[in-house]
């Protein structure tokens, strides 16, 4: 299994948030998207990529885009997670159930593990596949190399 191609159309999905509201990817259309995928809640690195998510979110907003931090957490995990790191304006998205469902349509479900990869799909306006990097689970994805790709949507 490998990564969502680019050039891609990222397939139909919707998933609860960590306030228990469903976000459905077409309404995104028209915004550029990042979908970061971490393994778990409550473990470090997954802290700071989902706190540097919050934290470059007007950055992201200057740009057309929208974060989303996507793993197989539940939506009450989620929620008190969020709480606990002070991640208020990102939408934290419970890939739960169907468990991994749609980090495995995008491939990048570990299968063994039962998490996702620690990964980033940028999406342009109309759900296109512009940019995938996988990280290495003990690295936080670079904001500043993601901001770079969603500057290079322009071009």
């Amino acid at each position: 299994m490998s990564i969502i191609q680019i050039g891609k159309t990222v397939p139909q999905f919707i998933l609860k948030d960590q306030h228990g509201e469903p976000m459905d990817i077409q309404s995104t259309r028209g915004k550029r998207v990042l979908l970061s995928f971490h393994p778990l809640a409550f473990t470090k690195v997954c802290t700071r990529q989902m706190q540097g998510l919050e934290t470059h979110r007007e950055e992201l907003e200057k740009r057309g885009a929208i974060a989303f931090g996507l793993s197989v957490d539940s939506v009450p995990c989620k929620h008190a997670w969020a709480k606990d790191i002070g991640v208020k304006d990102t939408r934290l998205l419970s890939d739960f159930w169907p468990h991994g469902g749609v980090a495995a349509q995008l491939g990048i479900f570990r299968e063994a593990e039962g998490t996702s990869e620690r990964a980033v799909i940028l999406l342009d306006e109309r759900g296109v596949v512009r940019f995938t990097k996988v990280y290495p689970m003990a690295q936080v994805p670079d904001m500043g190399e993601i901001l770079e790709q969603v500057d290079k949507l322009d071009s």
